[in-house]
């Protein structure tokens, strides 16, 4: 649902882009009290593995395709304030290294796919949680039905956003109808992927996951392919070995998938292209600032193999991705430290 430039006019792009903004400084505000020394390499884990899935994308119907969003993903996983961060995270990486959407509509798609996607899914997934077991299966029925459902309200908020600013005339509510019914569908693939995804973290680390800390379930170690209760003692050892596991697992699979599994991603367009082709949306695209570059198209320039030139797009990307998404946790995990005062922490065993 990447947004190219031309598509939205130069007014409603200003306006997205200070929502944008704002949200971004209410995010790293919020971010602050999210992250902990435990969480922080984890977010920057779950920015490059969304940048990873987002570049498998999977048939949904004739000559279209979707793939994941990812802000259910990261507000279940990480916060919904560091949410938002990981998939601007993404979306800047995405646009100023692979030319996939437009710098000018950066605004626009901060605003459509990282804030809408992150705060109806997270309410969502809160309002199901709150009625649901206090089990982890919950938590999975909860994360599917949030991923599920963010996709069509982001589609429903770029239909509003190209109401307001659309450089074609077409009829909105032909627009309406076309992209809702498609992201319904893609909606279905984001749910399964976020809802495995979690699914996987909460088995393994439910501590770690920020949407099921309020179950309060003892830690539990993988033993011989058996969950045990972690002793005691050895828990903040054995805790720390299983955050170390935990990432470089991420890392590989992010790493796998971009750079090998992409391959055989589906070559349809997604469903904004498909309904901005058939709309006309489209008709005043312009061409992307940064259609030069190097990584353009997610395929490294001067590489004839396509299957090599892809897959070493996607494992640079992956890297800077992981490499910058950390780099922006980390410090603001130190502006939260910076912000604690020796008196505050006393008698607390911070």
């Amino acid at each position: 649902m990447h947004v190219p430039d031309g598509f939205i006019d130069a007014p409603t792009s200003a306006v997205t882009g200070v929502v944008a903004a704002g949200a971004l400084a209410v995010s790293l505000r919020g971010a602050r009290r999210e992250l902990d020394d435990r969480t922080a390499p984890l977010a920057g884990l779950v920015a490059a593995f969304i940048f990873a899935v987002q570049m498998l994308n999977f048939p949904v119907a004739a000559g279209t395709s979707g793939h994941l969003l990812g802000g259910a993903l990261a507000a279940i996983l990480v916060g919904p304030y560091t949410g938002v961060l990981c998939v601007s995270v993404v979306l800047l990486m995405q646009g100023v290294l692979f030319a996939d959407g437009g710098l000018t509509a950066l605004g626009v798609n901060i605003t459509d796919m990282a804030i809408v996607t992150t705060v109806v899914s997270y309410a969502v997934f809160r309002g199901l949680l709150a009625v649901l077991p206090r089990k982890r299966r919950s938590v999975t029925i909860a994360s599917f039905a949030a991923a599920l459902v963010s996709v069509p309200a982001a589609a429903v908020v770029f239909t509003l956003i190209y109401a307001a600013g659309g450089t074609t005339d077409v009829s909105i509510s032909k627009v309406a109808t076309a992209m809702i019914g498609v992201h319904v569908l893609i909606g279905l693939g984001e749910a399964v992927i976020t809802a495995l995804t979690v699914s996987a973290v909460v088995a393994v680390r439910p501590d770690l996951v920020h949407g099921a800390r309020g179950l309060r379930q003892r830690l539990k170690l993988r033993v011989n392919g058996e969950l045990v209760d972690a002793p005691a003692l050895a828990a903040p050892a054995a805790a720390r070995a299983s955050r170390r596991t935990l990432w470089v697992t991420g890392l590989v699979t992010s790493l796998v998938l971009a750079g090998f599994v992409s391959f055989y991603a589906s070559a349809d367009p997604d469903g904004l292209e498909k309904v901005a082709h058939d709309k006309g949306i489209d008709k005043k695209e312009e061409e992307h600032a940064a259609a030069g570059s190097p990584l353009a198209g997610y395929g490294l320039r001067d590489v004839s193999d396509a299957r090599l030139s892809g897959g070493l797009a996607g494992v640079i990307g992956v890297g800077v991705t992981v490499v910058a998404g950390s780099a922006v946790f980390w410090a603001v995990r130190r502006r939260r430290s910076a912000g604690v005062s020796p008196a505050s922490t006393a008698g607390t065993g911070v």
